[in-house]
C-alpha cells in the first residue's frame, strides 16, 4: 500500500482544498446555516438512488422540499431543474443545495440562474458535484466540474458571492496498458473526485444573459498562465 506521501506527490497546490464545505463536514455546515424555524430549504436531485435520504430528518426545525426529475423516494415536487423558477415562487427559499447532480444537466448555467431566481437575498446555495470521476448515469453524463468552474456558474453577475469553492478526496491515477504508446503508465496529478461551492446570495441582480458578460468578470482576479518565456 502507498504512503500518503508518496500519494501526496499527486496533489497540485494550486487547487484549493475545500474546508468548511469538503465531502465529510458539508452537510453539518449546511445544518449550522439553515436548520432553524422560518427557514425554508431545496434539495435539487433529493430522490433516493444510492440509499435512503436523512435530510429531511435533518432539516427538522426548517421547511424542507425535495426536488428531482423523477417521482420517487424524498420526493416532493417533479421537475426539471432548468426551470426550477416554474415550481416555485421568486426569493421562496434560504438554502438551495444540490449533491452529485450538476455533472447531469445538460446546461448548468441555465440551473444557475434558476437557483438565483429561487433563492432569497441573503440566502445560501450549495452544490457538489465531480472534478474527476468514473462515467455514471449515461447517456446523462454531460460534464466535470473544477472550483473554477462553479465559481463562473456563481458570479457576481448573478447577484452571488463566493464564500468557498475547492476540491476534496484526491485521487491517484495513471494512464493504462490501453492508452497510446506515448501515454501508457504515466502517472496522472491533480485528480481530485470532489469538487465544492458555497455561495451566499446578496443581491438580486438584473442579469444581462451570459453571452453579455465580460470574461475578466466571469473569473475574478485570476488570469489565464502566461506563456513561457
Amino acid at each position: 500500500m502507498a504512503s500518503s506521501g508518496a500519494d501526496a506527490r499527486f496533489l497540485s497546490r494550486d487547487m484549493p482544498m475545500s474546508r468548511a464545505v469538503s465531502h465529510t463536514r458539508w452537510r453539518s455546515h449546511l445544518l449550522a446555516l439553515a436548520n432553524r424555524p422560518g427557514m425554508k430549504v431545496l434539495e435539487i436531485g433529493s430522490r433516493e438512488v444510492t440509499g435512503e435520504s436523512t435530510f429531511r430528518a435533518d432539516f427538522d426545525q426548517a421547511d424542507y422540499v425535495g426536488f428531482d426529475y423523477y417521482a420517487g423516494g424524498n420526493v416532493d415536487v417533479v421537475g426539471d431543474a432548468h426551470s426550477l423558477s416554474r415550481h416555485f415562487a421568486p426569493g421562496e427559499f434560504d438554502l438551495v443545495f444540490s449533491s452529485a447532480c450538476f455533472e447531469h444537466f445538460a446546461m448548468p448555467w441555465v440551473v444557475a440562474q434558476e437557483i438565483a431566481k429561487v433563492l432569497k437575498v441573503g440566502g445560501h446555495v450549495f452544490i457538489e458535484t465531480h472534478f474527476s470521476y468514473s462515467a455514471h448515469e449515461r447517456p446523462w453524463h454531460f460534464f466535470q466540474f473544477s472550483d473554477m468552474a462553479l465559481r463562473v456558474l456563481f458570479p457576481p453577475a448573478l447577484g452571488f458571492e463566493c464564500i468557498e469553492a475547492g476540491v476534496s478526496n484526491p485521487i491517484v491515477g495513471r494512464f493504462s496498458r490501453l492508452a497510446d504508446d506515448a501515454l501508457r503508465f504515466r502517472p496522472v496529478p491533480a485528480l481530485y473526485c470532489h469538487s465544492e461551492y458555497l455561495g451566499r446570495k446578496v443581491a438580486d441582480a438584473h442579469f444581462p444573459g451570459w453571452e453579455q458578460l465580460d470574461t475578466a468578470a466571469l473569473v475574478g482576479d485570476t488570469q489565464y498562465p502566461q506563456p513561457r518565456a
